[in-house]
């Protein structure tokens, strides 16, 4: 067997006990060694150009900027985002109100609960039509444009030389192709630590580069000019006058370079051209303006310090830092190298796991999906919205924005635990940017304390609703966007990030509904009213989502508490409130876990959401084993095994949840088969990124659970890969996890732990099934 571990040299004690500490020093993020996977093919490899940008171009990315890569032989494209380019917003020209805050009739909420009283349901048009509102100004992001790099005399079609490639260990993307007895080569990456993007287009032969660079845009509000070696394009969003620049510098050994009027750089003859890519706008995350400074000289002096460093130091930074990253994890699941097989092909082969090259496909989908996280979520920039950071549109899907009914909270399922938990970073700081707004959507909404968002945002604080009537109504976003930052702290540990950051937003978003729960007539509970399941069904009182998130929003909020030593009198306003909460937890005749509080559901309803399954994954309500793992595994039976990419995904999560990994490996196949584009992107369709997020973290859960406070050791390992390794998964309360199995059962785990306490680890490996320990910070425990 092939092993991913890197080598603890701890010698076992017999029957599964206790090997021992192994002093060493502390490792970054809790992660492992810089070892590769085992297969060392994580690899995107096609032998034709891109022909569309939604299924076949390639994405690199650093967080605030992100491109597009096409491998066009006679004139490459990248098209490229940075990801505060809006429309709407403050000054827009539709005007904008954030929360359409006094739009609703007065009394309408009341009105609506009085009526859910007497009625026990409502249709969404109804409830719409009585609270929904037009929105005005939302905005959308847009694309920044593309630049083109023409290259005279090269042929358009590709002959069998032609290599386009993306390398997610390096975070590479490079065309290769044979011209005029010469090999061609354009490599291109996206750094983090110099804020650019970097490309390099160079020949075997002498003088054998001759290109110009030019820049295009759907819109016409800019000016490209240039000038000596740099290309400046500028101008401001017609919708709202926001400000943006973006600079190119092109540099070249030997040769001629030109700069024409027209705003395009022209070189000549050169051995090799590489250059240099920033941009920028004028936006900042401070409500109410949402205005910042001129980007202009920030992106000068961005782009003339990387021109500064140079082409090879640039590349070494950026392998340095996205392998800190990307590195901290191997996954071998018996994946042999799929041969001369291009991607695509691999994926049209794929048979659902019943061979190597199908286990080479899956291995690299989980990598993808760390690989595009690290893309686009670094510190400094927006959090990765409905399509990442990549958007070739002035008008996206959903405007690629911040969905909040799931898909915003999906796109970071794989965090914390595929150890990555620097790329929460932006997202922590967009909850804090929505609590102003949101305070006073919930004073002025719904006359409560505490910050509210619905079912969508935007970087302009947008915390209202809108008139869609089966996606308008969704006040528990808020509360289960902080379901994130306690993860944060769960994994962590740091109680300083849990005082400054996660608790301030839970207890205000607690303190929203510690104000907004209802005692329902039925049955005297609290209940959250009016309550709605994402895109399905009627309205009603206490449906069990709803129900399900802000129970586990004042359970994590008296948890923390708690640990903080908050006031005795506000831990006890939350211990009352949960006592009274109906949990959203009741079996229905035929044996369903309930999406209503009343037995509404239909046995034939296949439905894409099963957002009555919250208290299963992500949250943490129900446990292996109970009677409502049982409801909860007929009702996910009878939704099937369809749906769109991301629903597929969280199914993946679900039935691992569910300790049933034949079945988590088979959605796995359903997404690969019939939910992902030839470029492996996600697709509902259209592209969603949350699909590959939301893949990646279900193999984690196949591996490693820990969301009861066990370090579960493969608890849904499928048939499918008998013999393995995975290295460096985190486990909350500040583990790391490598695993090495044969005959589908654990044969070696090693813990390392980032902090001093008590951990227990669960296995068939262990005596007993299971062991609990005293774990010292920065020791090492090896079980075998």
């Amino acid at each position: 067997m092939k092993s991913a571990l890197g080598g603890a040299a701890a010698v076992a004690a017999g029957g599964g006990g206790l090997a021992g500490a192994v002093a060493g020093g502390a490792e970054a993020a809790e992660g492992g060694g810089a070892t590769k996977d085992p297969s060392d093919e994580l690899l995107l490899w096609y032998r034709t150009p891109a022909a569309d940008w939604e299924r076949e171009a390639l994405p690199i990315g650093n967080g605030a900027l992100g491109a597009m890569v096409f491998g066009t032989l006679a004139s490459e494209r990248l098209q490229f985002n940075e990801k505060t380019l809006w429309t709407g917003g403050p000054g827009s020209r539709e005007g904008y109100d954030f929360g359409n805050w006094r739009a609703a009739r007065p009394g309408a909420l009341d009105a609506v609960r009085a009526e859910l009283d007497e009625k026990g349901r409502l249709a969404p048009d109804a409830v719409a039509g009585e609270l929904g509102q037009a929105r005005r100004g939302y905005g959308a992001h847009q694309t920044f444009g593309d630049l083109h790099i023409d290259m005279p005399g090269t042929p358009d079609a590709p002959d069998t030389s032609y290599r386009r490639s993306l390398d997610l260990g390096q975070s590479l993307a490079t065309v290769t192709y044979d011209r005029q007895q010469a090999s061609h080569r354009r490599e291109f990456f996206a750094s983090y630590p110099d804020g650019v993007i970097v490309g390099r287009l160079s020949a075997t032969r002498a003088a054998q580069v001759t290109c110009t660079l030019r820049y295009t845009s759907p819109r016409a509000d800019f000016t490209a000019k240039a000038a000596g070696d740099r290309i400046t394009v500028r101008g401001e969003l017609a919708d709202n006058k926001l400000v943006f620049e973006a600079q190119i510098r092109v540099v070249h050994r030997r040769g001629t370079r030109t700069a024409h009027a027209d705003g395009s750089v022209t070189v000549t003859g050169a051995d090799h051209v590489w250059f240099v890519l920033a941009a920028g706008t004028a936006y900042a995350d401070t409500y109410p303006d949402y205005r910042g400074d001129d980007p202009h000289a920030a992106i000068t002096r961005t782009v003339d310090a990387a021109v500064a460093k140079g082409h090879d130091a640039l590349r070494a930074r950026h392998l340095r830092d996205h392998r800190a990253l990307f590195d901290r994890v191997a996954l071998d699941i018996g994946q042999a190298p799929p041969g001369d097989v291009p991607t695509d092909q691999l994926l049209k082969q794929y048979t659902g796991g019943a061979t190597a090259a199908d286990r080479a496909l899956e291995a690299l989908f989980f990598q993808y999906g760390r690989y595009l996280l690290i893309a686009s979520s670094r510190a400094g920039s927006l959090p990765a919205n409905l399509q990442g950071v990549w958007n070739n549109s002035t008008t996206p899907p959903w405007s690629a924005d911040y969905h909040t009914n799931i898909n915003l909270q999906m796109n970071y399922w794989l965090a914390e635990a595929a150890n990555l938990p620097e790329t929460t970073a932006p997202y922590d700081r967009f909850v804090e940017a929505l609590r102003a707004p949101g305070r006073r959507t919930a004073k002025e909404m719904f006359g409560s304390r505490g910050w509210v968002v619905h079912n969508e945002t935007n970087p302009y604080g947008f915390t209202g609703v809108h008139d869609w009537s089966t996606a308008f109504w969704f006040p528990e976003a808020a509360a289960w966007l902080t379901a994130q930052l306690y993860e944060h702290y769960r994994f962590g540990g740091s109680t300083d990030y849990l005082r400054s950051t996660a608790y301030p937003a839970m207890k205000e978003a607690a303190e929203f509904w510690l104000d907004n729960l209802r005692t329902d007539p039925r049955d005297g509970t609290l209940v959250v009213t009016p309550s709605y399941s994402p895109e399905h069904g009627d309205f009603t009182a206490g449906g069990a989502m709803a129900q399900q998130i802000v129970h586990d929003l004042l359970s994590n909020t008296l948890e923390a508490a708690r640990t903080l030593g908050e006031s005795p009198a506000f831990r006890a306003e939350l211990e009352q409130a949960i006592g009274a909460l109906d949990p959203g937890l009741r079996v229905g005749s035929w044996g369903q876990l309930q999406e209503w509080k009343a037995d509404l559901d239909d046995k034939g309803d296949d439905h894409r959401h099963v957002s009555h399954l919250y208290a299963l994954h992500p949250g943490r309500q129900i446990e292996p084993g109970s009677r409502w793992a049982e409801a909860a595994k007929v009702s996910l039976t009878a939704r099937g095994d369809g749906g769109t990419g991301w629903s597929k995904a969280w199914k993946i999560n679900f039935w691992a949840r569910l300790r049933d990994g034949d079945h988590a490996h088979k959605m796995l196949g359903e997404q690969l088969k019939s939910s992902t584009l030839p470029n492996l992107w996600d697709t509902h369709p259209p592209f969603q990124i949350d699909g590959n997020f939301g893949a990646t973290s279900g193999v984690v859960e196949m591996l490693l659970q820990s969301q009861h406070d066990v370090i579960e050791v493969l608890p849904a390992l499928p048939t499918g890969w008998p013999e393995g390794s995975v290295r460096g998964l985190r486990a909350r309360g500040g583990a790391t996890v490598d695993i090495e199995w044969s005959g589908g059962r654990a044969r070696r785990i090693v813990v390392r732990a980032a902090r001093t306490r008590e951990l227990t680890v669960r296995s068939g490996l262990l005596s007993g099934g299971q062991r609990t320990f005293k774990a010292r910070a920065g020791q090492r425990y090896t079980f075998e």
